[in-house]
């Protein structure tokens, strides 16, 4: 069989490095990219580009941002004594799609999993408590000498509302981080769990329902 070219194989290689993306998946995105127009491949690979160059993680919550603080800690209407903490970036996203949320947010970056690995010392809780405590340190000097930076990492939170998955992961993060905040008599909260809005009784599971049994509310 004619081997194929280089740039193909590597193109190929580095596609298969993603997550969720099989041979087959890679092969066929990178014969797409061949057969398409150059601007396509070339829109992409200006894109991965910039995505390295132009893009950090704020200092203060650790949202991916263009900009330090990221504009969410930056906006001087937020409401500073409320913070959401969430697995990931993409979670930050889904709350701000609902409009409902006004406060700041804390990125873990993953979820307390023993059977990977993954513990406290690999999320950013340490971070949470520090900021919760004392407010987070400038990465810089140059940071430190900014009144913008400096006002948004003082904070006076009186309540965290843990946003992690509903899964086990979740949970347990949920859990362990509760067990952190309570001693500091801050409010700690947790996203109502029940029955999506369209579905049926008849296909809930026992602990959705059960969930949505016990937080019922007046009408």
């Amino acid at each position: 069989m004619q081997p194929l070219a280089e740039p193909v194989t590597k193109l190929i290689d580095a596609f298969g490095q993603l997550p969720g993306i099989g041979p087959k998946t890679a092969s066929r995105l990178a014969y797409f990219l061949l057969r398409s127009d150059a601007a396509i491949a070339l829109n992409l690979a200006t894109a991965l580009q910039e995505l390295k160059e132009k893009t950090l993680f704020c200092s203060v919550c650790h949202n991916i941002a263009d900009q330090d603080p990221c504009a969410i800690c930056a906006n001087a209407q937020r409401d500073r004594s409320l913070i959401c903490v969430v697995e990931e970036p993409l979670d930050v996203q889904a709350i701000e799609r609902t409009r409902e949320f006004h406060g700041l947010y804390h990125v873990l970056h993953g979820a307390i999993s023993p059977a990977d690995g993954i513990g406290p010392d690999d999320l950013k809780v340490a971070e949470l408590l520090r900021r919760i405590q004392q407010g987070a340190q400038p990465a810089s000097p140059e940071q430190a000498a900014a009144s913008l930076l400096a006002q948004v990492h003082t904070s006076e939170v009186r309540e965290i509302v843990l946003a992690t998955n509903p899964n086990i992961e979740g949970e347990a993060t949920a859990m362990y981080i509760s067990r952190l905040l309570k001693p500091m008599g801050i409010r700690v909260t947790r996203l109502a769990r029940g029955l999506p809005v369209g579905g049926d009784l008849e296909y809930a599971d026992e602990v959705t329902l059960g969930r949505a049994l016990a937080g019922r509310s007046e009408m």
